[in-house]
């Protein structure tokens, strides 16, 4: 084998061995949530009481996560739900920066034999529950584990022919006499990873093969340090200023240790040299010392650095927060159930937006308010982006492994989303648009003509909170409910038309200028009667309560839109149970 050949082999066993950490760390990541998920949560609400317990849990819950970035993601959607305080959420991720840092000490030691047996023990738990259950996510975390010592024994082998490799001598001597060039290849590593620990270990590892000299590893351990705050801002830049905050205050002390550490690069490797002669050990070392001492520095301080970020980062006005997803948390993708329950949050957040612009509605139909109108247009801006926004969060989720459980809810929370998004099309394209026209040629609606709007507004109002209430609950009694009041919703504006055509023929002055208005409000609130109705199709089928032929209920055609809105997002259908 030539040089050249040798040269690529090495490459592709070290980017191979790279692949394979970010990978393994992924994996215990996503093995953790899944089986520890819930209580990890409650256990950092527990223990947030005080800042010393706020950064033990912090550093408890980042260990078993073996991910600052999910912890981050937590916090700072606890904090934008107001459940913590930004100085006590920052005390926490202290702690978790300690954790993040202690993971990558833990499985650093020289323990090449216990690979093969978290692979054993990990593959054979896994196989052994099919169902997406506890045991079966701590098979997949060993699993994680055990590939991550497998990936560092695989690193440190392909690593050591690079020291005698003048090209890569020369890369990483320029690195060296470029600290600020040094650090940004490192914060640009960890973003594309997400994973500072995969970073830190695979810098212990070139360290101990001799790549690059002391100081130079300690500016590419900051630089891990800065990579790894900043991921978790830059996937919150669309997220309320709020839950921004945290990460914000955490960025924000990993520039200050930044600009204290770097001046000093030399004489301060100098000192850990001289603790250590193993530079693979003393790189996670070094790593540890530096979140440890920042976290001891900081912690007495959380309350005017919570000050400070609140200061330079002020929140929008309501008008514009409000038209935001409040439960929709990314943090919860890993842990399919709960991403459903958040999910499942918004969309009742949703339908009650739904419900107050079709209560507006009303209000606009019989006074003259064009402010009105306009806020009912704001309104539907608030519900599209809402309605987008648990679009794409169940879009992600599907990319996960799901139960067929699962995946019927899924499926009914993206049927419910969809109909209510055209139910806020209808009341701002068209309804709104009526009652504007009606204002603008200062039209009137007889008392009777009013009344029977009235009644017929109350009856949609009624049902849209009936099939909330079915899609909270999947009961099948108040599902039949919900369907057969398709009927008598039929009837309903069959009475009002004629009732209208009577009152024409006796030549009211009213019902003749606001006929054609009457009768399309009438035939708008019937079409929301049928996309409301629609909500509970889903769990009806499920419940294998709908006839097998659309030709014996023609009310019952609605539902077969559903199905083709639903595969529109690459969603997978679940299945009519036989």
């Amino acid at each position: 084998m030539n040089a050249a050949e040798s040269t690529t082999a090495i490459l592709i066993h070290l980017a191979g061995s790279v692949a394979l950490l970010i990978w393994a760390v992924r994996l215990v990541r996503t093995g953790a949530t899944r089986a520890f998920g819930p209580s990890l949560r409650q256990g950092l609400a527990r223990f947030a009481g005080n800042r010393v317990s706020a950064m033990a849990s912090g550093a408890v819950v980042t260990l078993i996560l073996q991910s600052s970035t999910a912890t981050t993601l937590l916090l700072s959607s606890f904090a934008g739900q107001a459940l913590i305080g930004l100085p006590m959420a920052f005390a926490v991720l202290l702690g978790a920066n300690v954790g993040t840092a202690l993971a990558a000490f833990l499985v650093s030691f020289e323990l090449g034999w216990l690979w093969g047996a978290c692979l054993a023990v990990g593959v054979a738990l896994y196989l052994a529950n099919e169902a997406m259950n506890r045991a079966r996510n701590i098979g997949r975390l060993i699993v994680g584990i055990g590939l991550i010592l497998l990936s560092l024994a695989e690193l440190k082998t392909a690593s050591a022919p690079l020291a005698q490799s003048p090209v890569f001598r020369s890369v990483f001597e320029a690195l060296a006499s470029e600290p600020l060039l040094a650090i940004a290849i490192t914060v640009a590593a960890t973003w594309l990873t997400h994973s500072s620990l995969a970073i830190v270990l695979l810098i212990a590892s070139f360290w101990a093969g001799g790549l690059f000299p002391a100081p130079t590893a300690l500016i590419l351990i900051v630089g891990a340090n800065l990579g790894n705050a900043l991921i978790p801002v830059l996937d919150q830049l669309g997220a309320p200023v709020v839950q921004r905050r945290v990460a914000l205050a955490n960025l924000l002390t990993r520039i200050l240790i930044a600009l204290v550490v770097i001046p000093f690069a030399k004489p301060l490797s100098g000192w850990f040299s001289a603790l250590s002669h193993d530079p693979s050990r003393l790189a996670v070392e070094i790593h540890l010392a530096l979140n440890i001492v920042g976290a001891i520095a900081f912690l007495p301080f959380v309350q005017p650095i919570a000050a400070l970020v609140t200061r330079l980062t002020p929140a929008k006005p309501e008008t514009e927060q409000r038209i935001r997803p409040l439960y929709l948390d990314a943090g919860l993708l890993d842990s399919p159930p709960e991403a459903l329950a958040s999910a499942m949050r918004e969309t009742l957040h949703l339908g009650d937006r739904v419900g107050a612009m079709l209560k507006d509605l009303q209000t606009l139909l019989e006074q003259d308010k064009l402010a009105l109108s306009r806020e009912i247009a704001a309104a539907d801006d608030g519900v599209d982006a809402i309605h987008e926004a648990i679009k794409l969060y169940l879009v992600k989720l599907s990319r996960h492994p799901l139960g067929e459980e699962d995946s019927r809810r899924l499926f009914e929370i993206i049927t419910a989303t969809t109909n209510l998004e055209h139910i806020g099309d209808i009341i701002d394209k068209n309804l709104r648009e009526l009652a504007e026209k009606k204002i603008r040629k200062r039209y009137r609606f007889s008392e009777n003509g009013i009344a029977e709007i009235r009644d017929f507004h109350i009856r949609v109002s009624h049902s849209l909170q009936l099939a909330l209430n079915v899609l909270a609950t999947r009961d099948i009694g108040l599902a039949r409910q919900l369907f057969d009041e398709k009927s008598a919703m039929r009837l309903a504006e069959r009475m009002a038309t004629e009732k209208h055509y009577e009152r024409l023929r006796s030549g009211v002055t009213e019902s003749l200028e606001t006929s054609s208005i009457h009768l399309d409000v009438l035939r708008d609130l019937k079409r929301i009667h049928g996309h409301i109705t629609s909500i509970a199709y889903p769990i009806l089928e499920a419940a294998d309560e709908l006839s097998e032929t659309r030709l014996r209920r023609a009310d019952e055609q609605q539902a077969e839109k559903q199905p083709s809105e639903a595969a529109s997002y690459g969603l997978a259908l679940p299945q009519k149970p036989a």
